[in-house]
């Protein structure tokens, strides 16, 4: 992520506009009953899919008949009105100061009891094994108590984006050459990428045709306030996280709504529906079932540790309403596993593979040996369909990214006028550190420009006066590690104060906001079977902050409130 405000993370609360209060204990004078008409864990309930099971929950209030809470005053002094480095003025279409604290506990009460019923949750990163043992040390997702605005143009703008993207990555993916060449700069410096690009290679050498090529994708975007321009932070091809809890978000804002809509004075109907983890689950089965091998199963590559598996467990119990059994492997015992077979099946232990969908091996982190090394490649060589496959993994680097921003490149790849035309006006500005008029211009102006090296993941962006110190290092070295990063515009989205829930505590402070378009791509050879806009994430952070996944700590999980 980058550009500005990119990759989204919680301030520290010596923010000057950080505000916060704790939940501490809640006592109840009289006994209450469940305002659940059944036991949510009622054995006789069948829930097909995550909307249904969600939907099945009649939508209660949870805080107010005789229950008393202590908490912690927040102090709504009056903020007054902020502005950016740019000048902007911050928008608001909520006056937060107004809202009465007593609301605001009720909120934050009512909205915990929520995510804590339907599985709004990650592993507490303080609990041993919460990354390991599932149920263990669960903790609430961090999230927005209230949904942001965002307009309803540049909404859609986003989505018919996203079948483009998708056809993009694709056409791109086939032009090995592209690739290789566009990257052939970054491999002299960067190992893992040479690693990627050496596991490409012998692809090519071997002629290896992908015939069945799935791609569950996320185009993230933010909104500069100053040009009112829907502008493109990156494409994610790999690894493309939170396609089940934020549907779960979604759903825990129009609940909220419905009840306290009317004080707050907004509607509930103006947050859109989100379908991503039903969508997602649908192309990974119709991938499944394209392999054409009933007891084949779906391979989930995942971290040793991983504090995010219910956002995986989401799409992976999804897949068994298709009949298609999942199972997950670290790429360590995929390695110890795994086994090809003459006819290029893939076998991890014993059981053949249909489908490889990867939840990990995006970072360096992930390949701490040749073990894992060995893993990649072996899938690589394999049948089993890869999501992604090394192509799809390439083409969604920084540097294919800014390859693509080139006067006529798209060209290359697009054949529909209106399709290119509407990519490159979501472009934000990119360059290679090879121009040096550009260099020189980040040297000089270091806070518009985000310096991104060819990693996924947060927190590796470089933002500011490290921008400058940088360059001028790189500048004086005279070496080729200029190739590693590429130099993108910073956006400078508008900033609204917001409510952000992490560990129980509610923070109010200015906040910018990120918006993710999922896309979801199923094709066998020439034929499109699948290739759509699948539902959307929203990520919220501090405006003081510059990085931000909310997996890495950096930001909320948020939605959309359609203005």
């Amino acid at each position: 992520m980058g550009v500005r405000y990119s990759s989204l993370s919680l301030c520290s609360p010596t923010h000057q506009y950080h505000q916060s209060f704790r939940l501490a204990t809640f006592t109840c004078d009289t006994k209450q009953k469940s305002n659940f008409s059944f036991y949510p864990t009622d054995k006789y309930r069948i829930f097909n899919t995550h909307y249904r099971r969600v939907s099945f929950f009649p939508i209660t209030q949870f805080s107010i008949c005789g229950l008393h809470s202590r908490i912690g005053n927040l102090k709504c002094g009056r903020v007054k009105e902020m502005e950016t480095r740019q000048g902007i003025a911050t928008k608001e279409a909520l006056d937060l100061q107004s809202v009465d604290q007593d609301l605001v506990q009720k909120m934050v009460y009512d909205a915990l009891v929520w995510s804590s019923l339907h599985g709004l949750v990650v592993g507490d990163r303080s609990v041993q094994r919460s990354g390991k043992v599932p149920g263990v040390g669960l903790v609430h997702a961090p999230f927005a108590l209230l949904p942001v605005s965002f307009p309803e143009s540049h909404f859609r703008e986003a989505c018919e984006l996203a079948p483009i993207f998708n056809e993009l990555v694709d056409r791109v993916s086939l032009d090995g050459k592209f690739l290789q060449e566009s990257l052939s700069r970054t491999k002299k410096v960067d190992p893992f990428t040479s690693r990627l690009l050496d596991i490409h290679s012998k692809m090519l050498e071997l002629n290896k045709k992908e015939d069945i090529r799935l791609g569950l994708h996320r185009s993230d975007y933010m909104l500069d306030e100053q040009t009112k321009s829907l502008l493109q932070i990156e494409v994610n091809t790999i690894s493309s996280s939170f396609s089940g809890l934020s549907c779960l978000v979604s759903e825990l804002h129009r609940s909220l709504l419905i009840h306290y809509g009317e004080r707050l004075g907004l509607d509930s109907k103006k947050v859109p529906g989100n379908s991503a983890v039903i969508q997602f689950a649908e192309a990974m089965a119709k991938a499944w079932t394209e392999y054409n091998n009933a007891r084949a199963l779906v391979l989930v590559v995942v971290q040793s540790e991983e504090h995010n598996m219910y956002d995986q467990h989401w799409l992976s119990s999804l897949n068994n309403t298709h009949n298609v059994t999942t199972i997950r492997k670290t790429l360590a015992e995929i390695d110890a596993e795994g086994e090809l077979l003459p006819d290029g099946t893939l076998l991890v232990g014993g059981q053949v593979i249909a489908v490889v969908y990867f939840r990990a091996g995006y970072a360096p982190t992930d390949y701490p040996s040749e073990s894992e090394w060995r893993a990649r490649l072996l899938m690589e060589q394999s049948s089993a369909v890869k999501c992604p496959s090394i192509s799809y993994h390439l083409a969604g680097t920084k540097k294919i990214q800014q390859e693509l921003a080139k006067p006529n490149v798209l060209e290359r790849f697009l054949d529909n006028k209106e399709d290119i035309a509407k990519v490159r006006k979501c472009f934000a500005g990119l360059w290679s550190l090879d121009d040096s008029e550009i260099v020189s211009k980040a040297i000089e102006n270091p806070e518009l420009y985000v310096m991104k090296p060819q990693r996924e993941g947060g927190g590796n962006n470089i933002y500011g006066e490290d921008v400058k110190e940088t360059l001028l290092r790189l500048k004086k070295d005279g070496t080729d590690e200029d190739a590693a990063y590429i130099l993108m515009q910073r956006i400078f989205p508008s900033v609204s104060l917001t409510f952000l829930m992490r560990d129980g505590i509610c923070h109010k402070d200015h906040a910018i906001s990120e918006l993710g378009i999922y896309g979801a791509y199923l094709r066998i050879k020439e034929k499109v079977i699948m290739n759509e806009q699948s539902g959307y994430l929203m990520r919220t952070k501090v405006a003081s902050s510059n990085e931000g996944g909310v997996a890495a700590g950096f930001a909320v999980l948020d939605s959309l409130y359609l203005t």
